[in-house]
């Protein structure tokens, strides 16, 4: 057999082996079932969840109620201490006021209460005469002055007695007369607003 022969019988033994280079895309298979794995057990899990949701409102529902009924009685209690505490700080704010004008009140009429001796002796200057020139400015301005702090006199001929205004020094009888009356003022009485700071000292005559 010649070397040629032996080459050809050679490469008859050869096995002959093929080789496919294509690329099977497997990967792009699984995520496409994972994809569809992920899909269902969505669509399970919000059938699941969509079931749950229900309950739960009927759970959360009694105790919302219950908070806000807590807070709306929460809100009644502040509400009924804030205006007891109005009430109570008006009160105060009246009381306060009211002790302020009486001390006010007080403080005014014992100085007007010095003054009545003097504003006495300008009277009996005025029903001689005398109080004439500047005298007579003196006596106004100071009238002025004693009327503008509410000093108020009274006291005249022809008024009514009334015990608690007017002090009696003395009685007569006259036919003139259908009541207690005052036919003489020794000297006038003074007012401060309703406070009496002097009676008016008067002689009264009785209806015979």
């Amino acid at each position: 057999m010649s070397r040629a022969d032996d080459e050809n019988d050679g490469q008859a033994t050869e096995r002959v082996v093929i080789r496919d280079r294509r690329k099977i895309d497997v990967k792009g298979k699984d995520t496409t079932v994972t994809k569809e794995a992920e899909e269902s057990a969505e669509t399970r899990g919000g059938a699941h969840r969509a079931a749950e949701e229900p309950e739960d409102q009927v759970t959360a529902t009694p105790g919302l109620g219950a908070e806000l009924a807590a807070l709306r009685t929460e809100l009644e209690e502040r509400t009924r201490d804030l205006q007891r505490v109005t009430a109570e700080y008006a009160n105060y704010r009246k009381r306060v006021d009211r002790d302020r004008s009486a001390a006010a009140e007080q403080t005014t009429g014992a100085v007007l209460t010095a003054l009545l001796p003097v504003l006495d002796d300008l009277d009996r200057a005025r029903e001689h005469g005398d109080l004439v020139g500047p005298f007579a400015t003196v006596a106004e301005s100071l009238g002025a002055v004693v009327g503008k702090l509410g000093l108020v006199a009274f006291g005249e001929k022809g008024d009514p007695f009334d015990p608690t205004r007017h002090e009696a020094v003395a009685h007569l009888t006259s036919a003139d007369v259908t009541e207690p009356t005052c036919v003489e003022v020794m000297r006038r009485g003074y007012i401060l607003g309703e406070r009496l700071l002097r009676p008016a000292m008067v002689a009264v005559a009785d209806p015979a």
